[in-house]
């Protein structure tokens, strides 16, 4: 399948859906939202990730989507992913075509619930990396995260603790949590 022709299914199938959106009736979690930046390059479709630094608060050193926290000064979730990005990495939201929206999941250590866009982006780009928030970019490309096996459950170790998570690995890292729970929902919303 051509990228173009991938790039426009992603958009169709996430149009033709309405995503499963978690509420909080506990007041037990707070709102988040991430950009997941896809782009074509050489004829393949990419998901661009963070590697998150140890100086930000939760996450240290995993990757993940460029995101954070809804503000209260924030119009909209979509808002809150596009400032996000823009602050860790650089994208200007006009840069930003958003395909559609994955549907809502949960990080259980850090308790947020995630509101996931996919955004397309432009390639090459000039990104500029907030040394803080993110240690450096990783690109992925979807055939990869296509194929039979790729994303797997498995135990993780993090913080002293075992955590039974989908899981893949690419270029020597390791995604796992919530963040590969997006993946496998935009594989599954896709399809093979």
């Amino acid at each position: 399948m051509l990228s173009s022709d991938l790039l426009t299914r992603i958009k169709d199938v996430l149009n033709k859906r309405e995503p499963a959106i978690i509420k909080d009736n506990t007041g037990r979690y707070r709102e988040a939202s991430v950009l997941v930046p896809v782009f074509e390059k050489e004829g393949r479709v990419f998901l661009l990730f963070i590697k998150r630094s140890n100086y930000v608060e939760h996450h240290k050193g995993q990757i993940s989507f460029p995101g954070g926290e809804v503000d209260k000064t924030d119009p909209s979730v979509e808002y809150t992913a596009l400032r996000e990005a823009y602050e860790e990495i650089g994208i200007k939201k006009e840069d930003v075509k958003i395909l559609g929206r994955l549907d809502d999941t949960i990080t259980f250590v850090s308790r947020y619930i995630v509101h996931p866009f996919i955004g397309l982006i432009p390639y090459p780009y000039s990104f500029v990396i907030n040394k803080k928030e993110v240690e450096k970019l990783m690109f992925v490309p979807l055939d990869f995260l296509l194929k039979k096996g790729a994303i797997k459950e498995e135990p993780v170790l993090y913080e002293g603790r075992i955590y039974k998570s989908l899981v893949f690995r690419y270029d020597s890292e390791m995604v796992w949590g919530a963040t590969a729970r997006m993946v496998k929902n935009l594989i599954d919303i896709i399809g093979a």
